[in-house]
């Protein structure tokens, strides 16, 4: 076997290797030649382990074990895929391999795929690192040409050690915290919860909004047509009242108007720019019904399978200009039926570049989703690879075409005191206008009225010419609420995320974070849908009613998008080194610390539905518990007591009530365990003192202040559970 091992992230990316090298003999989970063994992950193979992998006490959740805040989080082996991981780990430390190339996924994750695999096989071989962009055998071998130390990606494996552990904290004692607080299983996370947020909001807006009446007046004016407006409104077109309305509307019938304003100007609607992920999800879901989710596995599949795709995990619209030759060439190389449409965006021969496309500032890991520089037949693709590389490719053509120009005119006709607005439109040239989104667009709804008369050619008018209102039309409508979120607008909202902080320095460095990442943001947003925060409604995405007792509970820092930007925000300097790791975990830890605090002291009256764990647990509590006599619940104080070997509780448990006594709650400050004889008296008393201090009821702490001291040893709630 070769002396240099390639690991792949997964094995059709390392078959695809092995062909570019000619590795052609088989080995046990790899493929080989004299130079190189080139073998294989199948994503994640190692993790962090599980606060009860950790430490035993962590198996059964307890306010009394929160936070949970290890200085390091040890990593395990995935049990599914445990004997994937022991043929890498034998490969990559065999006594006779030099070298170790990652040549996982060009990004922050498949970096922490290979740096979790390469640590926990305690490998020491130097590490070389394939960056590409494209699975083409050509870009697979230039990538081996220009191959870089792994040292140069220290940073991007520090940020996705950094986001691996901010999530493991923040979730495993956040939802700990939450879960034991209101009885109820609640996932609380670093990225989803204020994702989740934003479904909330809009659900409320909807809930909370009125719809409004307002009348819009049209004056005929014989070769055109103009709409009644007053800058001071919002909209300015809006009459508030319709008895205003009809009034206008009655007012100018038949009188002249003066032509006050005519202004004609050239405008210019520059092309779109090329896709990174997450504007190809908005739009694959605007035109095309799919999904975040959807969209993503299917441009994988063009990426890995097809090689028709550069990679779509990209944060960037815009392409070097080392690239311009492959975009030409790749243009050369498109499928027949785009031909016709590459002289346009080739005039000359030559492609026709700007700012908006190539900029070497802002590529990022990875330059824009484009199609790849080889030839590939939509023919033999399944409906949803043919239809999303449809829209990529018309888009890169798109992007290069000339804007389109048109002459804008404006008319603003006087009619007595009252003032109409009419707008049209010459286009020039149609440009980038001229390629449809789609080959096979869905059916558009018809422009409006409204929307057809503004693009219209006006007549020739000039400031003073005048015209008789032949006939008036008023329009009676209400004001509509806010659109419920789908897929494209959601990915907006989450990539816009904090943009209108009232902190102007804030939103500017937020500028380009956002709530997650264009990796991530379809992962999130199918987890809130399966803990059941958010439903599907047709194509909308909905807040359920968990989702919004969820927010209700939780502190507005974790639930706000500013938090999450800040954190994005960093984990990208400690990529480029202008942020110190530790730094960030300690803030992470710090920020775990106050969640645990924010669910322990919370007030809240919230009471999530039961999913049959919490009745269950009740009536096995309750079938092997005695009364104790004369004791009424302090919680409620309506139920009785009841006792097990390890706790107190009421019985009324079944109907809400979060009563519970763990009766060594106060041994580790050094109080008494709690018996029956020391419960009634402290109901009875609210204060019990004894030889080693003294115990006290107030609302729903007890506390035990040791003998001689002013301050409690140990603080609990009496509405708590492990």
């Amino acid at each position: 076997m070769g002396p240099t091992v390639v690991v792949a992230e997964k094995p059709s990316v390392g078959r695809d290797i092995a062909r570019v090298l000619g590795c052609r003999s088989r080995g046990e989970g790899c493929l080989f030649n004299d130079e190189y063994t080139i073998t294989w992950a199948v994503g994640h193979l190692v993790t962090l382990q599980e606060p009860d992998e950790m430490d035993e006490r962590y198996k059964r959740w307890s306010m009394e074990t929160l936070p949970i805040l290890p200085e390091t989080i040890p990593l395990k082996i995935i049990p599914q895929t445990k004997d994937q991981f022991k043929t890498v780990s034998r490969l990559i430390c065999a006594p006779e391999t030099t070298f170790v190339i990652c040549a996982t996924d060009a990004g922050r994750e498949g970096e922490l795929i290979f740096r979790y695999i390469y640590e926990k096989s305690g490998c020491n071989k130097p590490i070389y690192r394939l960056w590409i962009s494209s699975m083409t055998d050509e870009a697979i071998a230039e990538g081996f040409r220009t191959i870089q130390p792994g040292e140069k990606y220290d940073g991007l494996y520090r940020s996705a050690q950094c986001r691996s552990q901010a999530d493991w904290l923040v979730g495993m004692n956040a939802s700990r915290a939450f879960t034991l607080k209101y009885d109820a299983l609640l996932s609380v996370g670093r990225v989803q919860t204020p994702t989740l947020a934003i479904l909330v909001k809009r659900r409320q807006e909807i809930e909370a909004f009125t719809p409004e009446e307002y009348a819009t007046v049209t004056a005929d004016f014989g070769d055109y047509k103009g709409v009644w407006f007053d800058e001071k409104l919002n909209p300015d077109t809006h009459i508030p009242k319709i008895e205003t309305g009809k009034a206008i509307a009655q007012s100018v019938k038949g009188k002249t108007g003066r032509v006050i304003s005519a202004e004609t100007t050239r405008k210019r609607d520059a092309p779109p720019q090329l896709y990174d992920l997450t504007s190809l999800q908005r739009d694959a879901n605007r035109l095309l019904g799919f999904t975040a989710d959807k969209t993503l596995k299917v441009a994988q599949s063009l990426y890995e399978n097809r090689k028709a795709l550069t990679y779509p995990r990209t944060d960037s619209r815009y392409l070097p200009p080392d690239m311009i030759p492959r975009v030409v060439q790749t243009m050369k190389l498109l499928p027949p039926p785009y031909q016709p449409l590459v002289p346009g965006a080739l005039p000359g021969g030559k492609l026709s570049v700007s700012k908006r496309t190539v900029d070497e500032t802002k590529v990022t890991d990875h330059h824009a989703l484009i199609p790849t520089a080889n030839r590939v037949n939509p023919d033999a693709f399944d409906p949803d690879e043919r239809q999303l590389y449809d829209l990529v490719a018309r888009r890169m053509l798109q992007a290069f075409y000339p804007p389109c120009e048109y002459d804008a005119t404006r008319v603003i006709t006087q009619v007595e005191e009252h003032r109409f607005r009419t707008g049209g439109r010459v286009v020039l040239h149609n440009g980038w206008k001229d390629i449809p989104p789609l080959a096979n667009p869905p059916v558009v709804k018809k422009k409006s009225k409204a929307a057809e008369e503004e693009e219209a050619a006006l007549p020739p008018l000039s400031p003073g010419d005048t015209r008789t209102v032949k006939s008036t039309e008023l329009k009676q409508d209400k004001t509509k609420p806010p659109a419920q979120h789908n897929d494209a607008s959601l990915l907006q909202a989450m990539e816009h995320a904090g943009r209108d902080l009232e902190d102007e320095e804030l939103a500017r460095q937020m500028k380009g974070s956002g709530i997650g990442t264009p990796a991530t943001r379809a992962a999130i947003i199918e987890r809130l849908l399966k803990v059941g925060y958010a439903v599907r409604k047709g194509k909308h995405i909905l807040a359920t009613d968990k989702g919004v007792q969820l927010i209700a509970v939780m502190p507005h820092e974790i639930a706000s998008p500013e938090m999450t930007g800040r954190w994005e925000l960093a984990l990208d300097r400690i990529t480029d080194g202008r942020q110190d790791a530790q730094q960030f975990m300690d803030g992470i830890r710090r920020f775990s610390a106050f969640l645990v605090t924010s669910a322990q002291q919370s007030k809240s009256s919230v009471v999530f539905p039961d999913d049959g764990r919490r009745k269950q647990r009740k009536r096995t509590l309750t079938s092997r518990a005695a009364a104790v006599e004369g004791a009424v619940c302090p919680l409620c104080g309506k139920g009785g007591v009841r006792e097990n070997a390890r706790t107190f509780f009421c019985d009324q448990a079944e109907n809400g009530c979060r009563f519970t006594l763990w009766k060594d709650c106060l041994t580790r400050g050094g109080g008494p365990e709690m018996n029956q004889k020391l419960l009634l008296m402290l109901l009875r008393d609210r204060q019990v003192r004894g030889s080693t201090g003294v115990i006290s009821l107030q609302g729903e702490q007890i506390g035990f202040f040791p003998a001689g001291s002013q301050s409690p040893s140990v603080v609990r709630s009496i509405a708590y559970s492990k």
